[in-house]
């Protein structure tokens, strides 16, 4: 892989030189010499497809993910919206799990193929107050709480209370999904890719929670702490939510399969900082396993965020159907050199990612292009799209951006 092939074949004409698609023909003394270049001059969409499946590439594929650094760019990159940006540096636009910003905007919207309400029974409603926010779900069960705080120096909403405390929230929870409506919605998703062509790859949420059911329970519903206690403490409680949430994730699934999309990506943040490898092997590895399956047999693939400590993972995840691990990350964000990911993982898993986020701050510009081209390097022959590994530190240089999209066009393969 990552080589350019040829075929030579002989065909009795008259004398002139032409070209055919990605081929050359040159006809010399009424003999026809044609040779098809395989993978020359790409477009942004088939070179991340070839990538990501360990095909053919003309090039390197390369394209940041722009989270946060969009959020505190300037109006001049913003005005451009965010294909048009990523056009501009050379990148080939990836857009992950958001639609993509439009000329002016900087709100995400996630990209998911489905529209998600309650049944009769249920409801959730939402208070802010000043910089609190209180998140309820109603059920004829009972009730979850969930608390906010703003941030004014993170611009954001952190998670300060899970609504999941007791082994009855378990219930709970577990009715509220079995009593979600997944209802499809292609329109605006199909529009989008109809326009983007074959200018870059659409990746949508594959799932309601953007992630696994045991890593939802982890991150939102229960939180890490909880959820450690829980799964030996009510054992039969947890797992009773646990399948409403993978039936519901099921669903999402088979709607999500039946649209135009290639690829699909879930908001995994798998990391040993907030699970253990057996609980990972044991709760979110099978759930993965049954969507992939799923995925693969309808010809699409599957993505996961990854972007923590994966060094303890890594041997379970090899075993797994993932198609990409998306912003995977070298110290000091992860624990795991993109070289080591490699050789511990199979050739059909793609790797996305490979410059740290402070690294892609901090670093010289000189430094970064040493940086960059050393994963270049230790990458070429394999399925590789190169990029920051995880959300992009607000303030990066703008040049850097430019520096990175010369460097792989300079790399023919």
């Amino acid at each position: 892989m990552g080589r350019r092939s040829s075929r030579k074949t002989v065909i009795k004409r008259d004398y002139f030189l032409f070209t055919v698609g990605r081929g050359i023909c040159i006809v010399k003394e009424k003999a026809m010499y044609c040779w098809e270049r395989k993978g020359i001059d790409m477009t942004p969409k088939e070179r991340l497809l070839a990538s990501i499946q360990g095909k053919e590439i003309d090039r390197f594929a390369w394209s940041p993910n722009l989270a946060y650094w969009w959020e505190h760019s300037e109006a001049e990159v913003v005005n451009m919206g965010e294909v048009e940006f990523l056009k501009s540096i050379g990148a080939d636009p990836l857009i992950r799990g958001h639609f993509a910003y439009p000329p002016g905007s900087k709100n995400w919207d996630n990209m998911v193929l489905f529209d998600t309400s309650y049944d009769e029974t249920c409801q959730m409603r939402e208070e802010t107050m000043g910089e609190r926010r209180e998140v309820v779900y109603e059920t004829p069960l009972g009730s979850l709480t969930f608390g906010y705080q703003y941030s004014q120096n993170g611009d954001t909403w952190f998670l300060r209370e899970h609504g999941v405390k007791e082994e009855e929230d378990f219930k709970i929870l577990a009715y509220l999904k079995d009593h979600t409506i997944l209802t499809p919605n292609y329109e605006r998703f199909h529009m989008e890719a109809d326009r983007l062509g074959e200018e870059g790859l659409m990746v949508p949420i594959l799932v309601p929670d953007l992630k696994s059911a045991f890593q939802a329970m982890v991150e939102y519903w229960v939180g890490t702490e909880g959820i450690s206690y829980a799964v030996y403490d009510y054992p039969e409680a947890v797992e009773e939510a646990l399948d409403a949430m993978r039936r519901l994730n099921r669903k999402a699934v088979e709607i999500s399969a039946a649209s135009k999309a290639e690829c699909f990506l879930t908001w995994e943040d798998s990391s040993t900082t907030n699970i253990s490898p057996s609980l990972y092997r044991d709760y979110i590895a099978p759930e993965i396993n049954d969507w992939c399956e799923y995925l693969h047999k309808k010809g699409k693939l599957y993505i996961q965020h990854a972007c923590g400590h994966l060094k303890q993972l890594m041997p379970i995840m090899a075993e797994t159907g993932i198609d990409a691990i998306e912003s995977i990350s070298p110290p000091p964000t992860g624990n795991i050199h993109i070289r080591e990911a490699r050789e511990a993982l199979p050739e059909r898993i793609a790797l996305i990612g490979g410059i740290e986020a402070v690294n892609f701050k901090e670093l010289s510009m000189p430094d970064l292009e040493e940086y960059a081209n050393k994963l270049l390097e230790e990458m070429e022959g394999t399925a590789y799209v190169l990029a920051n590994s995880d959300s992009c530190p607000p303030y990066v240089e703008l040049e850097k951006f430019h520096m990175l999209g010369r460097l792989v066009s300079r790399q023919r393969l």
